[in-house]
């Protein structure tokens, strides 16, 4: 009887050791090494079959990919126009996000033979959350609870759906492995053959995938190169708005986003988001602005509140929700040393409303604004907005695609928008008052 290969591979980057070892050498994580049986096939020798031959480039026909357009205008924006036939899709989030929820409510919307696959929930589980999500039933979407991928394989090719969805890739396991479910092992083999399906049969597949505690989609980092597009669906799970990102696309651009509202009946699009963020205030507070921020290729406003007060014991605090408290420190020491603002003994808090978190650097001018408001305690009229970049010398910088940014907030009904002197506005008439400034000073006095 042939002896039992057996390798330690780690769960962090898929690197395989003879021995085990308490630390990985290739990524530095402790105790990821884990102990898998290894098969290795007897090598072949090389025969030529294949029908492929070296081409030249300029000789290679194209084609544009058929597309389904699916119910969801959000996910067709984020995904680049619609479902490629014969694409593998990976969508990662934390628990409870809503990625089973969006998959199912697909399943149930699109008018295409579904075969949906869990190996985490049973039959009448994810009847009874489909019961709750809409009251559309698909008499062509199937159920089908198994982790085997080998069972699954064979019953959609048995069913041939034009569409498949597999919650999630990390339960299932292939009975040529003998590790467990979730190891680096046996999710290479279990994508492997799935994409290998995909492809042959032209048939589009979405992969659910769980996340760290790091928030990278676990298992090995090879699972996102395999698969054509990789979707992160984040949000804060105290705030109702979840937003879905594309961090790789084969068939389109990764710059779009798209947003949703958790509700009691699943998941909601946004088709605006700029009238849900910002609040309809009664008065005007001292320490609230409107930022012109761009998510992707779409412009929004979102809501800056910021609380300077003095510090009671003794120590500053610096407190960010949404924002980068990097940045925030960045910002009050430009303030303090280029303007002469005296803040490194008062409390700053600031927070972007909606729960949205985004790292676009035109807040900038927003930020300092808010800041200047609540330490004066002077209000910022609700029908200004701003968009501008701070460097560090107290200079406002120009920010890209200011043209779109300045016609969402004309399209909102703003008259004012603040933005940098540096930026080349198109010259075409607005129905928005466009307020040029170069430095901080400047700025101050424009804004009081």
């Amino acid at each position: 009887m042939a002896k039992v290969k057996t390798a330690y591979v780690c769960q962090n980057c898929g690197t395989n050791y003879p021995q085990w070892l308490g630390q990985c050498k290739n990524c530095g994580e402790w105790n990821t090494l884990v102990e898998e049986i290894v098969e290795k096939s007897p090598a072949k020798s090389y025969t030529d079959k294949s029908k492929q031959h070296i081409i030249n480039i300029i000789e290679v026909e194209t084609f544009e990919e058929p597309r389904i357009i699916s119910p969801s205008e959000e996910l067709n924006r984020v995904l680049g126009g619609g479902i490629v036939l014969g694409s593998v899709t990976l969508i990662g989030g934390e628990p409870g996000i809503g990625k089973s929820t969006l998959l199912l409510q697909l399943a149930l919307k699109m008018k295409k033979k579904i075969l949906y696959v869990s190996g985490e929930e049973s039959a009448s589980q994810i009847k009874m959350r489909a019961d709750r999500l809409t009251e559309l039933q698909n008499p062509n979407c199937f159920l089908f609870t198994e982790t085997s991928v080998e069972k699954i394989l064979h019953e959609a090719k048995k069913l041939q759906p034009d569409f498949v969805i597999v919650d999630s890739i990390q339960t299932l396991q292939s009975q040529t492995i003998e590790s467990s479910p979730g190891t680096v092992s046996q999710i290479r083999e279990c994508s492997n053959e799935i994409i290998k399906y995909a492809k042959e049969t032209n048939t589009p597949v979405f992969l659910v995938g769980h996340i760290t505690k790091d928030g990278q989609i676990a298992g090995p980092k090879v699972l996102e190169h395999m698969v054509d597009v990789v979707l992160n669906f984040d949000g804060d799970r105290n705030h109702l708005f979840r937003l879905l990102r594309a961090s790789k696309n084969r068939f389109g651009s990764t710059a779009e986003i798209g947003i949703y509202e958790m509700v009691s009946q699943g998941l909601k699009e946004i088709k605006n988001p700029s009238e849900i963020l910002i609040t309809k205030k009664f008065e005007e507070l001292s320490g609230n602005s409107v930022a012109v921020t761009l998510e992707g290729n779409r412009p929004m406003l979102i809501e800056i509140q910021a609380l300077v007060s003095s510090a009671v014991y003794g120590t500053p605090q610096r407190s960010c929700t949404g924002f980068d408290s990097k940045r925030l420190n960045m910002l009050l020491a430009v303030l303090e040393k280029r303007a002469g603002f005296q803040l490194g003994a008062k409390d700053v808090f600031l927070n972007i409303t909606g729960g949205i978190k985004t790292g676009d650097p035109a807040l900038d001018l927003a930020v300092v604004a808010s800041i200047l408001s609540s330490n004066e305690d002077i209000a910022i009229s609700e029908h200004f907005c701003f968009a501008g970049e701070i460097g560090l010398s107290g200079e406002i910088r120009p920010i890209p695609q200011i043209e779109q940014r300045i016609s969402e907030a004309e399209k909102l009904g703003y008259e004012k928008i603040f933005v940098s002197n540096l930026n080349k506005i198109p010259k075409k008439k607005y129905g928005i008052v466009i307020l040029e400034v170069s430095k901080i000073e400047d700025f101050h006095e424009c804004l009081f």
